[in-house]
């Protein structure tokens, strides 16, 4: 599998990355195995999950992504793999995994040691903070307002300073943060720089045809700084199969299941899927094909993660990394862009 190294790293990464959040809530132990078997027979080697996973977030499953994943791992070569995890920022649906849900000394030593125990493993690749701690606009939120109650203080040196050190212990490689914004992301930049710690190198943000979002601040940051983009969501919950375009709701589909997840099937978003889907057909190309090799040719994306919750599915995304879009596609798909530049605000 062709690949990547994440900047400033050793560490190699394919193009691919196999998504977990399904385990433990729309796949099996044993249907995570296969996943696993099959993405690994492929040449995809990077596996990213969260203490959090499964999603939704609920009690009775926080957790089980790690442990499928561990139970398949102690029967692997652990260096022939390379692992990303997170710990939870705050949420109050989510207080039953730590209290406080926070970034302390003490959260992330209790959050990282439970991250080792499920996934059977003495060290992680890839560390990274879910959300940041701070108000700010993330999952799907584009303008900001500023909270004048917010009682968050700016704690960047402390975080940078504690995973410096368990990146020194070997517990971590590196770090990475998840759903931030181009402020923040300078905040950690800078921090490091100024005090000779370990640099952020990886951010994890939803993108996708249907949220290219990132592209707004973070691209520029991404390309001067070296901190590499592992995207998500590029298929947009699966609204970008086109499954659920002329008003189908396919059994088992995860908009079916959880309904909550409708981010990418309102009216806008549909106007705009149809018409890449329209695209996709004049070339020959599905649109799976079309929304994943998208993704691909982004110089600012180090790796891509996908998610499935049946082979079928995984085969399917794992095989759309072999297609390459013409200048002419590509600018064809900025023209729709502009038709709907926010389609799931």
């Amino acid at each position: 599998m062709k690949g990547n190294t994440i900047p400033n790293t050793d560490i190699k990464v394919g193009k691919i990355c196999l998504g977990t959040m399904t385990f433990g809530e729309q796949n099996s132990e044993s249907e995570a195995h296969e996943q696993l078997d099959y993405a690994f027979s492929k040449g995809v080697s990077f596996i990213d999950t969260a203490e959090m996973y499964a999603v939704p977030g609920r009690k009775e499953t926080q957790g089980d992504s790690e442990r499928f994943i561990g139970t398949w791992l102690k029967h692997q070569k652990r260096e022939d793999l390379v692992i990303a995890t997170k710990i939870t920022g705050p949420n109050p649906g989510l207080s039953y995994i730590r209290q406080p849900l926070d970034f302390s000394n003490k959260s992330i030593d209790s959050a990282l040691e439970n991250n080792l125990k499920r996934l059977q493993t003495d060290y992680i690749d890839m560390y990274q903070l879910h959300w940041p701690e701070r108000t700010a606009n993330f999952f799907g939120k584009l303008n900001y307002k500023h909270n004048f109650e917010e009682k968050w203080e700016d704690n960047f040196h402390q975080i940078i300073e504690k995973l410096d050190a368990l990146v020194k212990e070997g517990k971590i490689r590196q770090y990475g943060v998840s759903n931030e914004t181009p402020w923040g992301l300078m905040r950690h930049l800078e921090e490091s720089k100024n005090n000779n710690l370990t640099k952020v190198k990886t951010i994890q943000n939803p993108y996708s045809l249907l949220n290219r979002t990132f592209e707004i601040g973070l691209a520029e940051v991404s390309m001067r700084e070296q901190v590499g983009l592992l995207a998500y969501s590029p298929m947009a919950f699966g609204a970008l199969s086109g499954k659920y375009l002329g008003g189908k709701l396919p059994d088992k589909s995860r908009l079916k299941l959880f309904p909550v997840f409708s981010r990418y099937t309102n009216e806008q978003a549909v106007f705009l899927t149809q018409k890449y889907a329209d695209l996709a057909k004049k070339n020959d190309l599905s649109l799976t094909q079309l929304s994943l090799a998208f993704i691909n040719q982004q110089p600012f994306v180090k790796s891509t993660i996908i998610g499935a919750t049946t082979l079928t599915q995984l085969k399917e995304n794992i095989d759309s990394f072999d297609v390459v879009l013409s200048d002419e596609i590509l600018q064809e798909i900025d023209q729709i862009q502009l038709l709907q530049p926010n389609p799931a605000p």
